[in-house]
């Protein structure tokens, strides 16, 4: 049996109404910053829980340009995850800012006893991201936040309709950067991402910043960007919103249903879930015992399991010059070496997941153990 990873081709199997609307968009000639535009933030707002919504053209877009929208700049620094994808930290450094990092805890979020410690003169906002379908703990992060009169902005990327004590991921922080790139939960065509916020001096200013700072079409008010979040693609997106809260119980589904499985089997450990957390599951990951044989054990059985992250982002050749020695971030090191990725949608079958399970449980069972 092949257990894929992605579900992109039986997602968009039957996409008859997004090709009605692109058509009828093509007509219109709307292309860029129209209509569907304003419709799609609209819908994406109310579902994200927050008063505003501004598309942008990619999820590294809407960090940076939330953090640009708050001033940080060069001789900055701001604390974020040391694991993490490339694009937290590479927003952070877009900006001229330089990423500073806190270990992570085993729910992959930041490890909030160790914030408080991390903060310097020169932090000036932070950036804790919601990994892998999870929740960091917010109330303690704006706590924290408040005490030093930082900002922050939430990566929440991976992470939405993820939730805390009901309260979404997109409602603590000055802004939240989300994005909609093929393997996201809202997906859409190519790359493209969105910000949120509840306030409106953030709505107006990231506004301007992604459309070359432009008042109106013949007034420029500040120096922006080009990172506006294409007609074509909220089409797209509108069409995969109607699915959203279907798509993320389902993905819900499927993770209790693999938690049933490995539960008590030897070898793996399921990562601990906070109370109030909704997790929605992005990623599946286990800590697994000899888990680069495992990995090969999958792969050789067709099943696309992957790593999350296998060289920590504090070690890439890109941040070296920060001059962070190996063996920093314990934590983070851990997971790099421990975790791995089973795949998990809301398209998997129960057949699938029996027969992840099954490999699963015979590596353990044989001599690659």
């Amino acid at each position: 049996m092949h257990v894929r990873y992605s579900p992109l081709p039986q997602q968009f199997a039957d996409v008859d109404e997004v090709f009605d609307e692109l058509r009828a968009l093509v007509a219109s000639g709307d292309f860029t910053l129209g209509k569907v535009v304003d419709e799609f933030e609209h819908i994406f707002a109310k579902a994200a829980g927050t008063k505003y919504a501004i598309g942008v053209g990619s999820g590294t877009d809407s960090l940076k340009l939330a953090l640009k929208a708050i001033g940080i700049g060069p001789g900055n620094e701001v604390l974020t995850n040391a694991n993490t994808f490339f694009a937290t930290a590479g927003a952070i450094n877009e900006v001229g800012a330089t990423p500073t990092f806190v270990d992570c805890d085993d729910t992959f979020c930041m490890d909030v006893n160790l914030l408080e410690d991390a903060i310097t003169p020169r932090t000036k906002a932070l950036m804790p991201v919601h990994l892998a379908g999870n929740v960091s703990n917010m109330p303690r992060i704006m706590e924290i936040a408040n005490k030093h009169s930082l900002p922050v902005v939430e990566d929440g990327c991976q992470s939405l309709l993820g939730e805390l004590n009901g309260t979404k991921v997109g409602s603590w922080g000055i802004a939240t950067g989300f994005s909609m790139h093929p393997l996201k939960i809202i997906n859409v065509w190519g790359d493209a991402g969105i910000v949120v916020t509840n306030d409106a001096e953030m709505d107006r200013k990231l506004r301007l910043l992604r459309n070359h700072g432009l008042r109106n079409r013949d007034e420029m008010e500040i120096f922006g960007y080009n990172s506006r979040l294409d007609s074509f693609q909220a089409v797209v997106g509108k069409w995969m919103l109607q699915q959203i809260h279907d798509l993320v119980d389902k993905r819900i589904e499927a993770a209790k249903y693999y938690d049933e499985g490995f539960r008590d089997m030897p070898g793996v450990r399921i990562p601990p879930i906070a109370d109030g957390v909704k997790h929605v599951y992005l990623l599946y990951i286990l800590f697994a015992e000899n888990r680069d044989a495992l990995l090969e054990h999958c792969l050789k059985n067709d099943i696309e399991a992957k790593i999350h992250y296998p060289i920590p982002l504090y070690q890439q050749e890109a941040l070296k010059p920060l001059g962070i020695p190996p063996g920093t971030f314990p934590v983070t090191d851990g997971h790099s070496r421990d975790c791995i990725t089973i795949p998990v949608d809301q398209h998997l079958s129960r057949e699938e997941q029996d027969f992840v399970i099954d490999t699963v449980r015979d590596f353990y069972k044989g001599p690659g153990a």
